[in-house]
């Protein structure tokens, strides 16, 4: 892991385009020799998008190999490059800001779903404001302190794992301090409900609204992509959502996936598809991942 860490930082000092295509040209290695992973893109394509032809599906699951291997590599820009290239290379719509004194007057969560250049909003907040997210430790130890350096390194964030529980999140967005929140992985049954996504029925978390509920925490979404030609970049902020949660947390809950559907079809090869985003199933079904 060292010299993995090690190639990383080398490979930093690299223009955005050289790494950007090292980072593609690996994702496509990847995508022919991890046939298991490549398997469950499939899958959930297929399942999420069945009125494409098998070809175009088999195209973006390639081009997500290529995204998140880029995702990966290109983390070492937001580790260790100077925060001026950063800024060069982050796009922030609308208007060119982070929306600071908005996220920060009262609580505020940070709804980021799962697409590949997450860490670039968070690092693009991060440059601005403090903030607070979930964090999953690593399990090997140079990883989880370069991991953990690099998400800290512009200003103080505080950081939780799930072992922590619900209190220290409620306690930071109490404190205004905004709440990065990953919402859409499949964590099984446990605070969760079955509700579509795609059309399909998803063990989807109700955390998102239940803390909105409880903290009177306004919901902003943020999602980053890849500029077009390895240019950088774009951070996204939308509106806060009005009238967010209301009274029925399923239905909060399924306007969530809703949100989340309508990003994904903007920029589907950067959706995190190598998750079984469908694994856990409503009692008596079968699962949606096994091989015939």
């Amino acid at each position: 892991m060292k010299l993995l860490l090690g190639l990383m930082w080398l490979l930093h000092w690299l223009p955005l385009p050289l790494l950007g295509r090292f980072g593609d040209a690996v994702g496509s290695l990847l995508f022919a020799t991890l046939r298991s992973r490549r398997h469950i893109a499939l899958t959930n394509l297929r399942l999420t998008m069945p009125e494409l032809t098998e070809a175009e599906r088999v195209a973006i699951a390639r081009r997500h190999f290529q995204a998140y291997s880029r995702s990966v590599w290109e983390r070492s820009i937001l580790w260790w490059a100077p925060e001026a290239r950063l800024k060069r290379l982050i796009q922030i719509e609308p208007g060119g800001e982070i929306p600071v004194a908005e996220m920060t007057a009262r609580p505020t969560i940070l709804l980021c779903p799962h697409f590949v250049c997450l860490d670039v909003a968070g690092a693009a907040i991060a440059m601005e404001a403090s903030a607070s997210s979930m964090y999953v430790t690593q399990k090997n130890a140079a990883f989880d302190k370069v991991l953990r350096a690099g998400r800290a390194r512009f200003r103080p964030v505080k950081l939780f794992t799930r072992q922590d529980g619900i209190k220290p999140i409620l306690r930071a967005l109490r404190d205004k301090l905004p709440y990065f929140m990953l919402p859409d992985m499949d964590f099984g049954e446990k605070d969760a409900e079955f509700v579509p996504f795609f059309g399909i029925q998803a063990a989807t978390l109700t955390a998102t609204a239940r803390i909105a509920a409880t903290t009177g925490a306004q919901v902003m979404p943020v999602i980053a992509t890849f500029l077009p030609n390895y240019q950088g970049y774009r951070v996204k902020f939308y509106p806060v959502w009005d009238n967010y949660p209301g009274d029925d947390m399923v239905a909060a809950t399924r306007r969530m996936n809703e949100f989340i559907e309508e990003r994904v079809r903007e920029a589907p090869a950067e959706y995190f598809w190598t998750h079984k985003r469908f694994k856990t199933r409503p009692d008596g079904e079968p699962s949606l991942y096994s091989k015939h």
